[in-house]
């Protein structure tokens, strides 16, 4: 069988197999192929394919310094590893992931404009002011739709930027208590939960989920802070925890990827933002439990922010009795003030989003 090949000679063959012509392929790849053997976590022809899509993506140079046979095996075999997790973490693959890069860059390099032709103006939506008649309306409402709903955190990044050693999920939302940002979350999404079963007269209380997705530096810490303190009263099946994977790093405007200063058997990695959410979300099945258990809503919110649940069941109540599909909450943004904000995109020929 091909996965039992082992030799020098072998793997030539198993290119054959393959139908895979390696003549253009850096001699220092070819030598060391036969080192891909069936009792690693890649099976041989997989790594072999893995390492064609490379070549065909540009990526010659990740092999170009690798050592003879005999020399750094075990790093070698980590490297088909580590890739073979990279590519199969990233929708599409790093063959999909190059390629958008490489548009990106390129689209950068020629100072394209994606927004070129849309007029930017004040968006529709309602307009919320805490505690008048509208406002109490649709909190009303959105109480009792907080059972149709799962909260989503995320929660992937460290607070060193604030000056903390640590999680940012474990700071103190306030100075009186010293309650932490996910414990004030959890209990929030509980008071949530109770209000909208007495509301709505349940005969159960319906329990709501709550995501938090980690990162490497934050998974572990998370899981600490949640058993260390009994999950701040939720139970502990209602919280699921996804940790997004890492990608890879490039070193220039070509795409090519770029390996670690202090190992040339690794490539660098860095976390993929904030975005990879709904990807994992989708790739762990969770949305289409929800949809099927009858969940309406997902709710996402991010790691630092106190005051958000004081509006959150008012901006429920608004995509509920306006049936949004999709709304976004904001606060008024003073001109020239250094933060995002939300706008209505109107195209020339009448398109218009909102971003």
């Amino acid at each position: 069988m091909a996965s039992g090949l082992t030799t020098a000679d072998s793997t030539v063959k198993l290119l054959s197999d393959l139908k895979i012509d390696a003549g253009d392929w850096p001699p220092s790849l070819v030598k060391n192929l036969h080192l891909l053997s069936p009792d690693q976590v890649l099976h041989v022809s997989d790594s072999i394919q893995l390492g064609k899509m490379l070549l065909e993506m540009g990526q010659s140079h990740l092999f170009q310094h690798w050592a003879e046979p005999g020399v750094d095996d075990d790093q070698k075999k980590a490297f088909f590893t580590q890739l073979s997790k990279l590519n199969s973490s990233y929708p599409g693959g790093l063959a999909s992931y190059i390629k958008t890069a490489r548009e990106l860059l390129a689209d950068s390099k020629a100072g394209k404009n994606p927004y070129d032709g849309f007029t930017p103006s004040v968006p529709t939506g309602e307009v919320l002011s805490l505690g008048d008649d509208n406002f109490i309306k649709f909190e009303d409402v959105g109480v009792k739709e907080a059972k149709n709903a799962a909260f989503v955190l995320v929660a992937g990044g460290l607070g060193e930027r604030l000056g903390y050693n640590g999680i940012k999920v474990a700071l103190p939302a306030e100075t009186t208590t010293g309650t932490c940002f996910l414990q004030l979350y959890i209990e929030s999404i509980l008071a949530l939960q109770e209000a909208s079963s007495r509301l709505t007269q349940g005969t159960c209380q319906k329990e709501i989920p709550f995501v938090i997705m980690t990162s490497d530096d934050t998974h572990t810490p998370t899981v600490d802070l949640l058993e260390s303190n009994s999950y701040f009263g939720m139970k502990p099946s209602q919280v699921k925890l996804l940790k997004q994977e890492k990608v890879a790093c490039l070193d220039d405007n070509d795409a090519r990827l770029a390996l670690d200063p202090h190992n040339k058997y690794k490539v660098q990695t860095k976390p993929h933002g904030h975005g990879d959410v709904h990807s994992l979300l989708y790739s762990n099945g969770l949305l289409n439990v929800w949809h099927d258990s009858g969940l309406r809503w997902v709710i996402f919110f991010q790691d630092t922010n106190g005051l958000l649940f004081k509006a959150i069941p008012a901006s429920l109540g608004v995509s509920a009795t306006k049936e949004y599909h999709v709304n976004s909450l904001a606060v008024p943004r003073k001109a020239k003030e250094a933060i995002g904000g939300i706008t209505k995109l109107t195209h020339s020929d009448g398109i218009y989003i909102q971003d």
